[in-house]
Formats: structure tokens, sequence, C-alpha cells
């Protein structure tokens, strides 16, 4: 019988929702300095792991974010320890279709297909060279979180965080009445993940797909969005709406594919907001989530 990695990917992170535990927070939680965790890394190409790859890594709870598969350990001298088990990660190629019927210059019609492959965390490695070595925590001046929000309308006051579309604005209680300074980013980029679903920016509808649910799948993006930006911005996020666990468990039950759906919306998000304060935040067509 053929894998269903569909179904693999989803059921894990189904088994953490119902343990309590959110992918997108846990990596925070469990680092002896919340600020040192990152974005997962490839060791050897240096290049950041993307959407629902995102989440299969930090589920795993390593607190050192760079991974890479037994062939690149190999190919630089070092060796994944015996009895060490791997993390799958996905992939998505196209499979072109044509018709046997039709003229040779006709149009070719393309699936994504998702495939799988393992990956090994740096700490499962031995014999690399000492720049694997994990790197101290940057200083956070949350100057980076101010310049995501720079790009939305904010106005402060009142008890209450939410982004108003009819005003195409984020509203957010007061700095001081927040537990740090940390949290109130968390929050302000949860509510800026909101915003980038406005028409004119990401343009996001989930009625027709999910119905009555679509408002939960908002949520679930947002959460994953923030999250996104949050390790970009080297600030610990905390979950927003731990209360809609039993939704998202709804929603990912009855559909094996809306996970990676709402994780490549999350990533488009992400990519939307660091688009316009970094450089380097373009992604090639092999890295795209093609199957949302």
């Amino acid at each position: 019988m053929a894998r269903d990695i569909y179904t693999e990917v989803t059921e894990r992170i189904i088994a953490q929702l119902e343990a309590g535990t959110m992918p997108w927070v846990r990596p925070w939680a469990n680092a002896e300095n919340a600020a040192g965790s990152i974005l997962p890394t490839n060791y050897s190409t240096g290049r950041a792991y993307r959407g629902i790859n995102v989440m299969l890594l930090w589920s795993t709870g390593c607190s050192d974010q760079r991974w890479m598969t037994y062939k690149q350990a190999q190919a630089v001298g070092a060796n994944v320890r015996k009895g060490e088990h791997g993390t799958m990660v996905v992939f998505f190629k196209k499979w072109e279709l044509r018709d046997a019927n039709a003229p040779a210059d006709a149009v070719t019609r393309s699936i994504p297909i998702m495939r799988s492959f393992v990956v090994f965390n740096v700490s499962q490695i031995d014999g690399l060279k000492a720049d694997a070595a994990p790197t101290e925590p940057p200083v956070i001046t949350y100057t980076r979180a101010a310049e995501m929000m720079a790009q939305a309308t904010v106005g402060h006051g009142g008890n209450r965080a939410f982004y108003m579309p009819s005003r195409d604005m984020i509203q957010l209680p007061a700095l001081d009445q927040f537990k740090s300074e940390a949290d109130y980013h968390a929050t302000a980029l949860h509510e800026l993940t909101h915003w980038t679903g406005h028409e004119s920016r990401c343009a996001r509808e989930f009625g027709k797909r999910f119905g009555d649910s679509a408002y939960a799948v908002e949520e679930l993006v947002a959460e994953m969005g923030a999250a996104f930006l949050c390790a970009a911005a080297g600030i610990a996020y905390q979950t927003q709406h731990a209360d809609y666990i039993a939704n998202w468990l709804g929603v990912l039950k009855a559909d094996k594919k809306a996970l990676v759906h709402a994780a490549s919306k999350a990533q488009a998000a992400a990519d939307f907001v660091l688009k316009a304060v970094d450089t380097d935040t373009e992604q090639t067509e092999e890295e795209a989530v093609l199957c949302a």
C-alpha cells in the first residue's frame, strides 16, 4: 500500500495537539534561553525550512534547530550515531500530465505530489566541526518586530487585541498592560498575520473549503504565521488561542490536507510581512508549497 504522507504529517501534529502541546510553541518553552531558538535550517546549505516542515522540526523539541540528511553528514566526514531516529520532512514535486491524444504543443498540466525524506538534528551527529556548536542567542531589541508592525495601521487602547477588517487596522492594549514587551510583540504579530489576509495582500478566504470552520482555520494560520515572524525577530511566541485546540482538531481530522494548507498560508503571510523588511525572503519555485 502506498504511503499517505498527508495523513502521517497530520496525525503527528494531531497527537501533539491532543496532548495539549502546540508545535509552534514548544521549542521556545524547551530552550534554556527562549531567544536562542530559531527557524530550523539545513546545516549543509544554510537554507531555512519552510511551511509545514517548520512545524515538523519544531515539534521535536530540539533546542538546536540545525538539521541535515544522512548523506549530508557523510559528505562532511560526520556520522549519525547508531540508534538515532531521524525526523520526516516533506517536499513537493511536480508531476507533468499530458493527454496522450493532445497535440504536441498542447499545454501540460502540473500536479504537485508530496514526497518525504529524513533529516537528523546536529545533536544526533558525531564528527561535525567546531562550528556546529550552538551559537549565542541574539540580543533582542524588538526593532525588527517594530519594523514589521510599521506596515499596518495600529491603534492602542482598551483591553482586547484584534484586527478590524472593516477599517483595515489592528487594535492593541497599551504596552504596559502586557506581562512583558515580548508578550506585546507576540500578540501584535499574531494580529499582523490576520492583517495579511486582507484582499489587497494575501487575500485569504477559507469559507468555500472549510465552511463553518473557516474562522478556526484562520486562527490556525495566525498562530503559525505569528510563530514564524516571532522566530525571525528572535521573540518567544506564546499561543494566543489555546481555546481553539478542539476546533483545530476537528478540522484536521476531517481534512488530512488542512494542516499543510494552513501552514502554506501561514508561510505566505510571513513572507509578505518579511519582504518589506528583508531582502532574502523570495522563495524559489521548488521551495513553494504547491499543494495548498
